[in-house]
């Protein structure tokens, strides 16, 4: 039996999203590896401590330190467990998240080098950053994509009498959740009975900033705060159109999901969503900040039921190459 250390933020329990330490750690315990986690400290100080610990800790018996790497504040941990990796003589493997990454290998060149060159292998989950790192001249990257349990999402056809949209993502002004209320205002303007549901928890006050400018637009949004996975599939059911209106973006697993569960996507065509949208076949790509040529794409939708019935059959077999069954080969593989 492998080993793992996995260190990322373990926080679904402290009203955070579930993120991949959660999700791939619980399919690598299911692969026989016994998997230790750092950190579930909902302090950040608390968190980045408690990861060095475990790191020395488990130094002697781990085989491979698996790293959640964020272009964010959690760079630097990353940047920290990797050089006591280093220091070990330990195998780390940084897993690429977040679609801004590019531009802190710009920023941050010394400190990039001195995780990324050294690691036994840099997991990214789309081409998009397998591009852009290769692009400075890392080699050791390999593309394992964000995955899903596809038996998990049934395929429902869904009505569309009125237009009901969907966003589901942690309030951050990363991921630009305004957009959404201004879309819904302009179909709203335009004669459409249209609604929108936001389903997340805040991550940075955006959450407030958001219900305080939808009341600015004297429009009525449904927030749900965070759901488990199965609730929002669940309340999925009632909405018809899925919309993505974020800033920057890597393979955002939301987005995948709402393919997989028939939702025709419309999405800003920012970082890695391009290598998992393809414009007018799996879904609508709209440049950032856009909130007329978002309403329209949605109204466009609404009005060709041939294009839309293409879009979500064509997002259903697409999502189908995300399922754990057909990706966790790549992890026996890399971890042999």
């Amino acid at each position: 039996m492998k080993n793992l250390l996995y260190i990322g933020n373990k926080l679904s329990n402290k009203n955070k999203t579930v993120t991949t330490i959660e999700t791939l750690g619980c399919n690598l315990e299911l692969l026989d590896y016994k998997v230790t986690y750092a950190s579930s400290y909902r302090n950040m100080v608390f968190r980045f401590f408690d990861m060095i610990i475990s790191l020395i800790k488990n130094r002697k018996k781990t085989d491979y330190v698996l790293i959640d790497t964020y272009s964010t504040l959690n760079f630097y941990y990353a940047y920290v467990i990797s050089q006591l990796c280093r220091l070990f003589k330990l195998k780390y493997i940084p897993i690429l998240h977040g679609g801004n990454l590019p531009n802190r290998l710009k920023n941050s060149p010394k400190l990039s080098q001195s995780i990324f060159k050294y690691a036994y292998k840099n997991i990214a989950p789309s081409n998009y950053t397998k591009i852009s790192f290769e692009a400075m001249g890392y080699k050791n990257i390999q593309v394992i994509p964000n995955t899903i349990e596809i038996e998990k999402y049934p395929l429902i056809e869904k009505q569309y009498k009125s237009i009901n949209l969907l966003w589901v993502r942690s309030f951050s002004a990363l991921y630009n959740p305004k957009l959404a209320v201004s879309i819904l205002k302009i179909l709203k303007e335009n004669g459409y009975n249209a609604s929108l549901c936001m389903v997340g928890p805040d991550n940075d006050g955006s959450l407030q900033e958001t219900k305080l400018f939808a009341k600015s637009l004297n429009v009525e949004v449904k927030f749900t705060g965070k759901l488990t996975k199965g609730e929002w599939i669940e309340l999925s059911k009632k909405y018809n159109y899925f919309i993505n209106t974020t800033n920057f973006d890597n393979m955002p697993v939301s987005v995948i999901e709402a393919m997989t569960l028939g939702f025709p996507i419309v999405s800003t065509n920012v970082g890695g969503l391009p290598y998992l949208i393809d414009q007018n076949c799996n879904g609508l790509l709209i440049s950032p900040n856009l909130d007329n040529e978002f309403a329209l794409a949605i109204i466009e939708l609404h009005n060709n039921k041939s294009k839309r019935d293409l879009l979500i059959e064509n997002a259903r077999k697409k999502s189908e190459s995300f399922d754990w069954q057909s990706v966790k080969s790549l992890w026996l593989n890399l971890l042999k």
